[in-house]
C-alpha cells in the first residue's frame, strides 16, 4: 500500500479522499489557494501546502506547482479527484517522470478517451454503439452547421474536451446554430483551453445511464453496476441514483459487457465511468443505448455506487494505484437496495440557478439513518466565485426505491441552510415529485415540471417571526455604560390604552419592507395587511449578529431592522441601473453609451464558478453609461450599464 498521498483538489472530494487515505494509514497533504486557507480540507489534511491565488487557473490547475508541492512534501502519490487536473494526460505524465504515482489512468488511456470525438471512433472498432454525428477535425462554422442538417434537428454540440455539460448546447432550429456554436465554442475554450466541437443527433426522450468501470492496466476490468443521471438542467446532473429504474438484468448485462469492452479498449487502470445515452421512450432495451463518453476518473456521483455495493470506491482507486489487482472479480461484486443523491448547490433557483456567494451563516444538515452527508466546508465558511458552488452532496440509501426517497425527504426537511442562496427547496420538491417517484423519467424532466420545482417564498409570517427576534434586543438595551434606562426607548409593551401597533421598516434580503406589529400585555405579535394575526407554521429563525434568518421550507431570507433616520433614500427617477446578477469576471461587453437596445438585447456576458450569465435588456433604450470593461470584476448588485429615463 502506498505511503501518502497528495491531493491535488478541494472541497468535497479532497475530504471524501482524505477519510478513505487516512483510514488506510496514508500520510495525507492538502494543497489551498488564497481562498481555501482555512478550509476544512486544509484543516483535515496531516500536512498542507499553499500553491497560488484564488483563481484556478493560478493555482489548482498549475501542475508545476502540484508537483512542487509533492516534492516539497515527499509525497509518495497524488489522487487527483476530480475536475481540475483529473483528466489531464500531460499532468498524468508529468507524475510518472517525477517518480510518482499518479492515483488514476494512464496518460495514455486519458488522451485516447479525453477527447470525444476519438473516444467514439475508438468505441466504433470495440464494438460498443456510438451516437450518430460528426467527430471529425473540420470545425468551421458553415460546415458544422451543414453537418447539423444533414443530421437532423434537433442536435447537440457538444466541447470535444471536458465534461460537465460546459460546451454543450441543444439547438432545435437552424436559425440558432449559429450563436449556439459561439457559445459553445467560447465556453470550451474558458473550461478547457481547447474551443473544438462534435455535433451528435439529440436523443429524443433520452435517459443518461452510465456504469462504474474498475481497471487494474493488466487486461482486467470489472462494472460495479450503472447509474441513473437522467434528472439534468442545463446537462448538469441534479439527481443520480442506483440501480437505474425500470432495468432489466438483460439489459443491464448488455450495458455493463459495453462498458466492460470500452474500459479493456484502452487497457484501463482505476475507477472510469462510461456514459449511455439510453432511449427513454419506452422500456430499456438492449439494443437501445450509445456510448456517449468515457469519464477517466472518479464521478461526482461514485457514493451512490458505493453504498449499493458495499464497497469504498477510493479504498479501490488506492489499491489498484499501489499495484494489487482488483480487490473483486465480477461475479463476486453484488448489487443491493437503492440509493439516491442530489447536488446541493449555492444557488439561486429564482434567478435561473444563477450562482451565488456569500459566508455560510447557516449550516444545519442532519444526518441519519441511511443519510450520508459528503461535504467540505462548516458554517461560517465563504462560498467563493472562484470555484464550483456545491455545498455538499446528500446521499440516501434504503432496501427500496421508496425507502431511499422519503429518507432523503426526510434529511431536507431537517435541513437548514443560511446566508447565500440554496436550491435545497428545488430539491425538495424534486424529490417529491411524482414523475420522480414514479421512476423512467427523461433528462427533460426539470425543464418540463420547473415552474412547479421553484415555486414559493419565504412567508410574511416567517418574515414576521425574525422582525420579534430582533425586536426582542430592544427591550432589554441599556443606554450607558451606568446602566440608565431611557424608559421610552424600550419596547416592553407599556401602553397606557393596553394595545399599540406599530409599523417596523426592515430590509428582507436588500429590500425594504414595512412590517405591522402588535404589542398586547407584553405579548408582541405580527398582523397581516388587513390586520389579523400572524402565524408562521414550521418557520425557524436564526439570529446572526444584527440579522436574523428566516427559514422556512427549505428558503431562507435574510432580516435586518432599518434605522429610517439613518436611511439614505434613493432619487426613484433618472437612469434605470442594470446590474450584475452575480459576482464574477466580465468576458465580454457588446454595447456602448448612446447605443439605442432593443429589450433583450445582450449588454455584457460574466462568468462565475464555470458558468456563463448573459445580461440583457431589460427594456428598449438607450445606453446611458458602461461601468464595466472586459476582462474586469464585477460584484453582485453592481451596475454594469444604464439606460437613459424613458
Amino acid at each position: 500500500m502506498l505511503a501518502s498521498v497528495l491531493i491535488a483538489n478541494r472541497g468535497e472530494i479532497a475530504c471524501r479522499i482524505i477519510k478513505t487515505a487516512r483510514r488506510l494509514g496514508l500520510r495525507t497533504i492538502a494543497v489551498y489557494s488564497d481562498a481555501d486557507r482555512d478550509a476544512l480540507h486544509v484543516r483535515l489534511a496531516d500536512e498542507a501546502v499553499h500553491i497560488g491565488p484564488a483563481p484556478s487557473v493560478e493555482s489548482y490547475l498549475v501542475g508545476e506547482r502540484i508537483l512542487a508541492a509533492a516534492k516539497q512534501t515527499g509525497a509518495q502519490s497524488i489522487h487527483p479527484g476530480y475536475g481540475f487536473l483529473s483528466e489531464n494526460a500531460a499532468f498524468a505524465e508529468a507524475c510518472e517522470k517525477a517518480g510518482i504515482v499518479f492515483v488514476g489512468p494512464s496518460a495514455r488511456a486519458i488522451r485516447a478517451m479525453g477527447l470525444k470525438d476519438g473516444a467514439k471512433a475508438l468505441m466504433e472498432q470495440a464494438g460498443v454503439p456510438v451516437v450518430p454525428g460528426y467527430h471529425g477535425e473540420r470545425q468551421e462554422a458553415e460546415f458544422l452547421k451543414r453537418k447539423a442538417y444533414e443530421i437532423g434537428y434537433p442536435v447537440l454540440i457538444k466541447a470535444v474536451a471536458g465534461g460537465g455539460g460546459k460546451g454543450m448546447r441543444r439547438v432545435d432550429k437552424a436559425i440558432d446554430f449559429d450563436a449556439a456554436l459561439a457559445s459553445a465554442q467560447r465556453e470550451a475554450q474558458s473550461a478547457f483551453g481547447d474551443p473544438r466541437v462534435l455535433i451528435e443527433k439529440f436523443v429524443l426522450n433520452p435517459r443518461h445511464i452510465e456504469v462504474q468501470v474498475f481497471g487494474d492496466g493488466k487486461g482486467n476490468a470489472v462494472h460495479l453496476f450503472e447509474r441513473d443521471c437522467s434528472a439534468q438542467r442545463r446537462h448538469q446532473k441534479v439527481l443520480e441514483e442506483a440501480p437505474a429504474p425500470g432495468m432489466t438484468p438483460e439489459t443491464r448485462a448488455s450495458m455493463g459487457a459495453a462498458a466492460v469492452a470500452a474500459a479493456r479498449a484502452v487497457d484501463y487502470s482505476g475507477a472510469g465511468t462510461i456514459e449511455f445515452i439510453a432511449d427513454g421512450s419506452g422500456a430499456l432495451r438492449p439494443d437501445g443505448f450509445w456510448f456517449m463518453e468515457m469519464n477517466t476518473r472518479l464521478q461526482v456521483e461514485h457514493p451512490v455506487t458505493e453504498l449499493v455495493t458495499g464497497q469504498d470506491l477510493v479504498e479501490w482507486q488506492f489499491r489498484v494505484a499501489s499495484g494489487e489487482g482488483l480487490p473483486l472479480g465480477q461475479d463476486e461484486i453484488r448489487l443491493n437496495g437503492h440509493a439516491i443523491e442530489v447536488r446541493l448547490y449555492a444557488e439561486d433557483p429564482d434567478t435561473g440557478f444563477l450562482p451565488s456567494t456569500g459566508r455560510l451563516d447557516v449550516l444545519d444538515l442532519p444526518e441519519g439513518e441511511g443519510i450520508r452527508i459528503d461535504t467540505g466546508v462548516v458554517e461560517g465558511a465563504e462560498i467563493s466565485a472562484f470555484y464550483d458552488p456545491m455545498i455538499a452532496k446528500v446521499i440516501a440509501s434504503g432496501s427500496s426505491r421508496a425507502e431511499a426517497l422519503a429518507r432523503i425527504a426526510g434529511a431536507f426537511a431537517r435541513s437548514r441552510i443560511a446566508g447565500p442562496k440554496t436550491n435545497l427547496a428545488f430539491l425538495a420538491r424534486l424529490v417529491a415529485d411524482e414523475e420522480v417517484k414514479a421512476g423512467g423519467f427523461d433528462t427533460g424532466l426539470i425543464d418540463r415540471s420547473l415552474e412547479s420545482l421553484t415555486e414559493g417564498a419565504v412567508s410574511e409570517a416567517a418574515v414576521g417571526k425574525a422582525v420579534l427576534s430582533l425586536l426582542e434586543d430592544r427591550g432589554t438595551a441599556c443606554n450607558d455604560a451606568n446602566g440608565w434606562r431611557d424608559p421610552f426607548a424600550v419596547a416592553d409593551a407599556f401602553e397606557l390604552t393596553g394595545e399599540r401597533r406599530v409599523q417596523v421598516s426592515v430590509e428582507v434580503d436588500g429590500e425594504p419592507r414595512k412590517t405591522s406589529v402588535r404589542w398586547v400585555g407584553g405579548q408582541a405579535g405580527v398582523l397581516d395587511g388587513q390586520g389579523q394575526p400572524l402565524a408562521a407554521v414550521g418557520a425557524d429563525v436564526r439570529r446572526c449578529g444584527d440579522v436574523a434568518y428566516a427559514i422556512e421550507a427549505g428558503r431562507a431570507v435574510r432580516v435586518a431592522l432599518v434605522d429610517q433616520l439613518s436611511r439614505v433614500v434613493e432619487d426613484e427617477g433618472g437612469a434605470a441601473a442594470i446590474k450584475a446578477p452575480m459576482h464574477g469576471k466580465v468576458i465580454a461587453v457588446d454595447v456602448a453609451a448612446g447605443d439605442t437596445l432593443a429589450k433583450g438585447q445582450r449588454i455584457a456576458v460574466v462568468e462565475a464558478m464555470k458558468m456563463e450569465h448573459a445580461i440583457v435588456a431589460p427594456r428598449d433604450g438607450v445606453v446611458e453609461s458602461v461601468f464595466v470593461s472586459e476582462g474586469g470584476q464585477v460584484d453582485q448588485g453592481a451596475a454594469v450599464a444604464t439606460l437613459a429615463e424613458e
